[in-house]
């Protein structure tokens, strides 16, 4: 099969090598550059996005802050309909599928305009999160807020576009299920995640260490299946889910949707017997789903890391994946996978793996 991957990061990189490890053809659409190019290639070929969506079986994404053209341009070969894409990509609209489906989330309202934010602000009594409707990753586009600061500046800065504004959640835990659903409905999830962020950005996740209640896993699997059928949606989608409660009590809130491989399943590269990136190319060309079978693993983000660090040269334990991007502070420019006995060698890896990291990056 012809395969177009819209977006030429990363994660559309890693698409790429998923297609090609299957036996079928690909192409990448840089959104910035407006160009399309070979996988690992930087030379743009002489091909609109037109010629390459009527080239394509099928057409996939690596992010979902795609214009509107782009997802006009290649509707026809993309397996989410458009109206679908636009539901699940505004915070708005998510919020309220979540609700219209009785999957707990936190609870939010919606604003149009800096007057219509300063007026929800002016009413609330507890700490919020503003964010953006649309666009926003890795702590871009938030704002928090609580009674008693100035209301004007924080309206008139996240008012400039739509958006929601969150109750701030009193959290144990932030995890995420990534998962894969076929076209005849087939589902098939990783184990849930553990990830711990650092100034909005993900620092490390921790999977396959069976530290979450069935009842966890479970309730992961069905808000995903849920969300999965009502939009009809078609190969690898991952949720954010806030844990509240203690014990027997605990429960998932939804914090956000993301409609593609995402980060905080990067560690099934190392981890397990198919990636998020092969089995998201095995959903949207219809082969079955295969059983997943899972290691314990830690993966680490590295953050505005100039150059591959020297303390991982020697590291026979660290399996690393370097992006090729320019560092700069906040970027992501690589992560590194470590196969590990159980949880509590993970975080004691996590704490003396990411401070070198940061260190290197100052």
């Amino acid at each position: 099969m012809n395969i177009l991957i819209l977006g030429n990061g990363q994660l559309g990189q890693m698409l790429g090598k998923a297609v090609i490890q299957h036996g079928h053809q690909c192409l990448l659409y840089s959104d910035r550059e407006h160009k399309v190019k070979a996988l690992g290639s930087q030379q743009a070929l002489a091909m609109s996005l037109a010629e390459a969506t009527a080239w394509a079986d099928v057409a996939t994404w690596e992010h979902e802050h795609l214009a509107e053209e782009i997802i006009t341009t290649s509707a026809d070969k993309i397996l989410l309909k458009p109206e679908q894409f636009a539901r699940i990509t505004d915070r708005r609209s998510q919020k309220q599928l979540c609700d219209d489906l009785g999957i707990p989330t936190s609870p939010w309202r919606a604003y149009e305009n800096a007057e219509q934010l300063a007026e929800i602000l002016q009413h609330c009594d507890r700490a919020v999160v503003i964010k953006s409707a649309k666009g926003g990753y890795d702590g871009k586009g938030q704002w928090r807020w609580k009674p008693g600061q100035e209301i004007d500046t924080v309206a008139a800065e996240a008012g400039v576009r739509p958006g929601i504004v969150e109750d701030m959640i009193a959290f144990t835990d932030e995890v995420s299920v990534v998962a894969a659903r076929s076209h005849d409905n087939q589902q098939c999830a990783y184990p849930l995640t553990l990830n711990v962020h650092q100034n909005g950005i993900l620092s490390y996740s921790l999977a396959g260490t069976t530290s979450w209640s069935n009842k966890l896993e479970q309730l992961a699997q069905q808000h995903h299946a849920k969300l999965c059928e009502a939009l009809d949606y078609v190969g690898v989608l991952a949720i954010e889910f806030f844990v509240v409660g203690e014990g027997e009590q605990q429960q998932l809130l939804v914090n956000e949707v993301a409609p593609r491989v995402h980060n905080s399943g990067h560690w099934t590269m190392s981890g397990a017997n198919y990636d998020q990136f092969a089995l998201h190319i095995r959903a949207i060309t219809g082969m079955p789903l295969p059983e997943l079978l899972c290691a314990p693993t830690l993966m680490l983000n590295a953050i505005g890391v100039a150059g591959y660090p020297e303390l991982l040269w020697k590291a026979a334990a660290a399996d690393c994946h370097w992006y090729g991007k320019d560092p700069r502070p906040g970027r992501k420019v690589g992560h590194i996978n470590m196969i590990i006995d159980n949880a509590e060698r993970g975080v004691q890896l996590a704490q003396e793996w990411a401070p070198q990291l940061q260190q290197l990056a100052e």
